[in-house]
């Protein structure tokens, strides 16, 4: 009897040892730094989608900051980078001339349009459902002039 009492003891001990210690694993300070660009991403992501008014209550108009546009080089470092510096699913690669030389010989405007409508395995507008036609064509834009 002895020895089923110590050894459901040590068991005992041993659950609550391995417990402390697997709750401290998740424990620490875990600081993350996110660029000003994936702040204000992160910030529309969980923006209100709008505003409930009640009957005979007055919507006052709220001016927000204009956003300043994004650049080819903003879209493809958060969209277009994963696919396009690896070569994922047959993407061409940034730099590689002669993938991107293929591809315009079919001229800009077809390049363009796939890279908005997607075309094999790249999906509309290459994941950046928010960007515009212009940001699409100028992530394109900034493809290119790295495969010169």
């Amino acid at each position: 009897m002895n020895t089923i009492m110590s050894s459901r003891l040590k068991n005992l001990v041993l659950i609550t040892i391995a417990s402390a210690v697997l709750w401290g694993c998740g424990a620490g300070d875990k600081t993350v730094s996110l660029t000003a660009n994936q702040e204000q991403q992160v910030a529309s992501r969980i923006a209100p989608a709008g505003h409930v008014s009640m009957a005979g209550q007055v919507a006052a108009v709220v001016s927000g900051a204009v956003a300043s546009a994004r650049t080819g080089g903003d879209i493809y470092a958060v969209n277009c980078i994963a696919c396009h510096s690896s070569g994922v699913a047959g993407a061409p690669v940034m730099g590689d001339v002669a993938a991107w030389s293929a591809r315009l010989e079919q001229g800009l405007e077809t390049v363009y349009t796939n890279a908005i409508n997607g075309i094999r395995g790249m999906p509309m507008r290459g994941t950046c459902m928010d960007c515009s036609d212009d940001e699409v064509k100028a992530a394109v834009d900034h493809i290119l002039d790295g495969s010169k």
